[in-house]
């Protein structure tokens, strides 16, 4: 008798920096959200999908629940929150080396009132040790009925394989979505885009990074080579001397970096130019969030 088919849809929550990229990212087995150590990396729904003869599951990677201080961090916290209504399987990712969180206490009591089957996953594990794990494991436990908790280090890919078996058993016959090769539903330039903005996460400090967004202006394939335009815009003009630095130092680095990595993911070469404009309070502006590609209708 043939086995049958299963699909659907599973929601990657938690509170930023617990490695709910990381988890996407090893899912897909390539590159397709951004990973820092700095809050708010994510700043919109991100798929990934994984497919095998007998399952395909959509997974999506959402903003870390935080407290907003703009309404771009509004804007992520609700697409986190509603991301949680429109799924079967609901992923609450935690990061074992910092202990249970006031604010994670809230989310998971939050979660035990929509009604959804929610799997809680401890990362990180290979940070701690493992007599520490449970009276975590206890303390989740009596906040909600969790359908299973799994320990997992999605860096080292440890448990993934488990986490997936157990979505399984969630899951209702259904149809194929995508093809069985899509891996995400992101457009390569949407991608481009979030990799010259990891890469700034990554060597700027302080507040730079979060008043930054890219707008991809170019993207068009000329031969063997992709060439791309982009432009990088900060919201003050002492943010702008930053990111291009001394003699273009920073800017060039940037440009580096990120072309190597857009590089892998076109598999071809790429000619990338970078121009840096200033945006006086863009995360304020529902005009320019939507203009950088934050797609949500209830910005009004």
């Amino acid at each position: 008798m043939n086995k049958k088919f299963k699909s659907g849809f599973c929601a990657i929550i938690g509170m930023p920096n617990v490695g709910k990229s990381t988890l996407l990212n090893t899912i897909a087995g390539q590159k397709i959200a951004i990973i820092s150590d700095k809050p708010q990396t994510t700043r919109n729904k991100i798929l990934a999908v994984y497919s095998t003869e007998n399952e395909q599951i959509m997974f999506t990677d959402t903003p870390g629940i935080h407290n907003p201080h703009n309404k771009l961090g509004e804007y992520m916290v609700r697409m986190a929150n509603e991301s949680m209504r429109d799924t079967d399987v609901v992923l609450f990712v935690v990061d074992a080396s910092k202990g249970i969180r006031d604010k994670e206490r809230e989310i998971a009591e939050n979660i035990d009132k929509l009604g959804i089957p929610c799997i809680l996953l401890i990362n990180k594990v290979d940070l701690v040790k493992k007599e520490n794990l449970l009276p975590m494991i206890a303390d989740f436990s009596s906040m909600n009925d969790f359908e299973a908790i799994i320990p997992i280090s999605a860096k080292e890919n440890d448990g993934v394989e488990n986490l997936i078996e157990t979505i399984t058993e969630y899951l209702e016959e259904g149809p194929m979505f995508y093809d069985e090769d899509t891996v995400t539903d992101q457009p390569e330039k949407a991608i481009a885009a979030e990799i010259i903005r990891e890469k700034m996460l990554w060597l700027l400090d302080k507040e730079v990074p979060h008043g930054i967004a890219i707008e991809i202006t170019k993207m068009r394939e000329k031969g063997k080579i992709t060439e791309i335009n982009a432009t990088i815009c900060c919201e003050r003009k002492s943010h702008k001397g930053i990111i291009i630095g001394k003699n273009g130092d920073m800017l060039k680095k940037i440009g580096t970096m990120a072309r190597a990595d857009i590089e892998k993911m076109l598999d071809k070469k790429v000619y990338l130019e970078l121009w840096v404009k200033v945006k006086t309070d863009w995360r304020n502006s529902d005009f320019l969030i939507k203009n950088f590609g934050f797609k949500d209708d209830d910005l009004a």
